[in-house]
């Protein structure tokens, strides 16, 4: 059964910094391509950033030079580094083997201003 676990979300003010993690089990996660999402109150899930199993990076716009993608893979572990962070970062952060329909429960990020 797999299963995605995020972490490390919580209250931070506007230019501060964040480190989510995800713990994956249940995949063969050295093997894949994982990505973290994001979803305001209101607003669709939005894609901010994606990293393959050899470590090749890809940011949204909203997301490049302010976050940092990587992965442990002898931790099954992916994270998300949020730097500078501003009050339209307030959302749900979740993780994903990209390109399927698994996500984990997601970890609350507030940037009050």
């Amino acid at each position: 059964q797999v299963q995605l676990v995020e972490s490390g979300g919580g209250l931070v003010q506007a230019g501060g910094s964040l480190r989510l993690s995800c713990v994956a089990s249940g995949i063969e996660f050295v093997r894949k391509t994982m990505a973290w999402y994001r979803q305001a109150p209101g607003k669709q899930r939005e894609w901010i950033a994606a990293i393959s199993s050899v470590g090749h990076t890809n940011y949204a716009v909203s997301a490049a030079g302010r976050f940092t993608i990587s992965r442990d893979n002898g931790k099954n572990t992916l994270y998300l580094e949020l730097n500078r962070l501003m009050p339209e970062d307030t959302a749900g952060y979740y993780c994903n083997e990209l390109g399927t329909n698994i996500w984990g429960q997601g970890t609350q990020v507030t940037v009050s201003s």
